[in-house]
């Protein structure tokens, strides 16, 4: 078991992220917070608390979005003060605690609308919202130590414990979100109850205590939200995606505290069912617009794929405790795929155009947009990119063993002191990694991630070449010598350009064939192959290829020179990032493209 080094010990440094981080900094806070005034949902704090006269404005579960920005900024501001932004929120909050009502209560579509029917439809989001809150705040505490917003969450908290728990009313929260963002507050506050409260809620899932909307809509029912079967009998991702691994991820959080065995074995049983029959080659994850999530092993449609940019967003969250609990790299490998691919295409270049759904293919009709009456994707994302460092590096519990779980140029000090721990990289691109130790660290050893993209790679420590094996969790471990104040690790990743077949049992892809280079998935858009129509997407296997810079999407292209199959004329394909497609207008995309299987690539 490890433990992450969080995002706000670590300083990233990279070619390929830097930019984007610049660039989010800069628009994407500015964006939702705008839009979040824009769309009313800030004024429904105010009015709820009397600060503004006026009626509800939005969708019952709008309050998450303003909660999921100000968790975003928040982190933003614990990597780097801004006293003006620090300024607005500190205005934001003070609209929220105005809306809280004596008792603790807070959701302003209740209070302005409903007040009456509060607690009366599991399905409306009061806890989801609650939750998010909770995630703000901790989070905004973390940043400035002001704790005005922490203590509205604690007492809106202690109103849930009133109403709700052991001997006292049942609940089962339609949205799942509440369960882990409790168990942050409880370590924050060191208050056992409140994780105990968390853990009674995910006990009451799959027992007949659920009562609302879902549970009565036809082709819904308790699945759509876990509630079909207690949560350590759990065999099978279904209901709707974001639903799900949230749930997932609050189970393994609860499991690093108290190591209950029946939730591990539910985990283990689930990530697999994911993983090998229901998981897109994005790492996007949820197939079905009816549900916006799970549908049957292998159902993996292309142009309808669902993929909501959360889902994969908590596909991560998930992986990352997973990770934390075994030490296993196969869920940082998953991490990588989602970050490069089905998380980082729901944002556009510029960072103010947002997807909602990512399919892997469109006719061209699918574009970002500037918003959406259920923003919670762009929000998420807002608060998700701040946090990138999270996923980088791990240590022991005994703080002897260093983890690189991403190889994502970056350094941090060792618990504050003279020491260093830095890696210089240059993926996406390349696979040439430099990890560097400087000072006494106290680390013993290092483990080093095998990306599951490569087939060969070389290790040189202190500029001397040695054989590293992969070791049975897919790492590479390096003893790190005491006397040695400075150690420096040269890692070449071979890079591979390779064809990607899916299982024979996904029918909407038999006869496809799909291209990666090293963790970038990449597909053909209309913008670079103007003269193909959409069903001339196609690649001959073996086909010899070129990699281009393309300046305009800072990116590398693949030009495959003899890439169609019979009928159609023999010029090059282009292929392109699968993140990178709709920043050029509109057009058709693919991602599996009609071809014949072969084995190799020939790199020309």
């Amino acid at each position: 078991m490890t433990t992450q080094i969080n995002f706000n010990q670590v300083t990233i440094n990279d070619d390929f992220w830097t930019p984007r981080l610049n660039q989010w900094k800069k628009v994407l806070i500015r964006t939702c917070l705008d839009k979040c005034y824009e769309s009313g949902r800030i004024d429904n704090f105010k009015k709820a608390g009397g600060l503004i006269p006026g009626e509800f404005i939005g969708i019952y579960f709008d309050d998450s979005d303003v909660y999921k920005v100000l968790e975003g900024a928040a982190y933003f501001l614990q990597l780097e003060k801004d006293l003006e932004l620090e300024a607005e929120i500190d205005e934001i909050i003070s609209y929220i605690a105005a809306a809280q009502e004596d008792d603790g209560y807070l959701d302003t579509y209740y209070t302005l609308v409903e007040p009456e029917n509060k607690w009366t439809d599991m399905e409306r989001h009061e806890m989801y919202c609650g939750g998010h809150l909770i995630e703000a705040a901790v989070a905004y505490f973390q940043a400035t130590g002001k704790r005005t917003f922490l203590d509205v969450a604690e007492k809106m908290v202690n109103h849930y414990l009133t109403i709700f728990g052991s001997g006292k009313r049942n609940w089962v929260e339609g949205h799942e979100e509440i369960e882990l963002a409790l168990v942050k507050l409880a370590k924050t506050t060191g208050k056992q109850e409140y994780l105990d409260f968390a853990k009674w809620l995910l006990g009451q899932r799959g027992h007949g205590l659920g009562e609302g909307m879902i549970w009565n809509k036809a082709n819904w029912g308790p699945a759509y939200c876990q509630d079909d079967v207690p949560v350590e009998d759990i065999t099978e991702a279904v209901g709707h995606s974001v639903r799900a691994v949230y749930l997932y991820t609050a189970m393994a959080e609860i499991f690093e505290i108290d190591h209950d065995d029946r939730y591990f074995a539910a985990l283990e049983v689930v990530w697999e069912d994911v993983t090998t029959k229901k998981m897109y080659i994005t790492g996007g994850i949820g197939s079905s617009r009816e549900n916006e999530g799970f549908k049957e092993a292998y159902h993996l449609p292309n142009e309808s794929a669902y993929c909501e940019t959360c889902a994969a967003i908590g596909e991560v969250f998930f992986n990352q405790q997973m990770n934390l609990i075994t030490d296993e790299a196969k869920y940082a490998d998953i991490i990588e795929r989602c970050i490069y691919n089905g998380i980082l295409s729901g944002i556009s270049q510029e960072g103010n155009k947002f997807f909602y759904t990512n399919p892997m293919a469109s006719v061209g009709d699918h574009h970002r947009s500037e918003w959406f009456g259920t923003s919670c994707c762009p929000t998420n994302l807002a608060r998700f990119l701040p946090s990138l460092g999270n996923y980088i590096y791990s240590e022991s519990l005994d703080s002897e063993t260093l983890t690189v779980n991403q190889y994502i140029g970056s350094q941090f000090h060792k618990d504050g002191s003279d020491s260093c721990v830095s890696i210089t990289s240059t993926m996406p691109w390349n696979g040439n990694v430099g990890v560097k130790i400087v000072g006494d660290t106290d680390y013993r050893s290092i483990r080093l991630r095998k990306p599951f993209w490569t087939r060969n790679y070389t290790v040189a420590v202190n500029g001397q070449t040695m054989t590293v094996p992969v070791d049975e969790k897919g790492y590479l471990n390096i003893e790190l010598s005491p006397a040695v104040t400075e150690t420096t690790i040269d890692l070449v990743f071979e890079n591979t350009v390779r064809e990607v077949y899916a299982h024979r049992n996904v029918l909407s892809n038999r006869g496809k064939v799909a291209i990666m280079k090293d963790p970038l998935v990449y597909c053909a858009e209309k913008a670079d192959n103007p003269h193909r129509l959409y069903d001339e997407f196609a690649l001959e296997s073996g086909a010899s290829y070129q990699i281009n810079w393309d300046m305009q999407l800072d990116c590398e292209k693949l030009i495959f020179t003899k890439g169609m199959t019979e009928g159609v004329e023999k010029s090059p394909l282009q292929l392109l990032p699968y993140y990178a497609w709709d920043n050029r207008g509109a057009g058709p995309m693919k991602v599996w493209l009609d071809g014949i299987q072969s084995n190799s690539l020939y790199h020309n």
